[in-house]
């Protein structure tokens, strides 16, 4: 069924203008029939967080920003996924065009600009799905025009915890003018200080609901040594390395698309995205799990991304390009390299190549 979706949507959805692409990809999910997944290899399975993961793979926030589609991509074989980013109140974003494909590169920009249904709608569809079971995450961030933003933060702790298997405190989009900022260390001190203690004050009603950063790949080693420091003392539950990036690498070969602004992904943020996992890794010392995320394309680049220290990933931009067979052809190569390796889980791999990843030169 699935190669079936991508033959007849791949080719459609490349004619179309990427965001109107996009919805009508949102559409066609909800109307796939409802067919029971195959199981997956139980050697790909994971524990992080406190949750038990199938596999290991999860569909990144941004593409289903209001959880109109979790069980579709659920039923597609994705381990888990993360819904959102959800902003306190509604808001409609950038102006348009906000959506780009770099073809030449496998690549996306994006300054879309947190544009959601906001809080009120968006918990109304995870509670109605609230008794199907599937890893859910949350990715919450806070609203363009508000005076308090940590505010907005602990409001959506408070408002989703009873629905959110996880949630991600989204300080790290290039979109929303200021946001970076909330990861300068004061900031986010007090930022995950009154995240946590609002998902602890919640957490007799709505049960442990692990909160997880979502940091940029743009941080210096200097901050990101206190943004490491900061979620250890502040006992979040993991780490997602990284959002998009601002850079623009010289070896882009779209050069006119690349001029625009907003946050690029895909195929080009791959080594630096991996870069920062491995740093993180390191830093981290098994403190957390983290969740890799960035130019995630092959079973080649999943492994590479485990190896530098990711317990889990995260896919996106590469499904505009590979289609949803992707998920499943990843899900192959990483059961045939524990198959040949002998290994029993992907556990036994996590970092192994981080300190020899945070000795090469930096990648431009």
């Amino acid at each position: 069924m699935i190669r079936a979706f991508d033959a007849v949507s791949l080719p459609l959805l490349r004619w179309l203008d990427p965001e109107d692409a996009h919805r009508l990809a949102i559409q066609g999910l909800r109307l796939l029939p409802q067919i029971r997944p195959r199981d997956d290899d139980p050697k790909l399975a994971v524990r992080a967080f406190g949750l038990n993961f199938s596999n290991p793979i999860g569909i990144a926030a941004g593409f289903d920003k209001n959880a109109e589609a979790p069980d579709a991509m659920l039923r597609l074989g994705f381990g888990f996924v993360e819904i959102g980013t959800v902003t306190p109140k509604p808001q409609s974003g950038n102006p348009r065009p906000r959506l780009f494909r770099l073809e030449r590169d496998e690549a996306v920009i994006n300054r879309m600009g947190f544009n959601n249904d906001g809080a009120e709608i968006v918990l109304r569809r995870l509670a109605a799905r609230a008794n199907q079971g599937g890893i859910v995450g949350v990715n919450v961030g806070a609203n363009k025009d508000s005076v308090d933003r940590v505010a907005d933060y602990v409001r959506l702790i408070e408002t989703f915890a009873p629905v959110a298997s996880y949630f991600t405190v989204n300080v790290s989009s290039p979109n929303t003018p200021g946001l970076r900022n909330l990861q300068q260390a004061a900031a986010l001190d007090d930022l995950l200080a009154r995240v946590i203690e609002a998902r602890d004050r919640v957490q007799q009603n709505a049960g442990d609901t692990p909160v997880l950063l979502k940091i940029a790949p743009d941080l210096t080693l200097n901050e990101l040594d206190d943004v490491v420091h900061i979620a250890r003392s502040r006992r979040v539950d993991g780490m997602i390395v990284a959002n998009t990036t601002l850079s623009r690498s010289q070896a882009l070969r779209d050069k006119a698309r690349a001029k625009e602004p907003g946050g690029l992904s895909g195929r080009p943020l791959f080594r630096l995205s991996t870069r920062m996992v491995a740093e993180t890794f390191v830093r981290a010392e098994g403190a957390f799990p983290l969740i890799g995320v960035g130019g995630i394309d092959s079973g080649g680049a999943a492994l590479t991304k485990i190896r530098a220290g990711a317990t889990l990933i995260q896919l996106y931009s590469a499904l505009i390009y590979k289609g949803l067979g992707l998920v499943d052809s990843i899900k192959t190569d990483l059961a045939s390299t524990l198959l040949r390796t002998g290994r029993d889980s992907l556990s036994e791999i996590v970092g192994a190549d981080a300190p020899t990843i945070t000795a090469e030169d930096w990648p431009v």
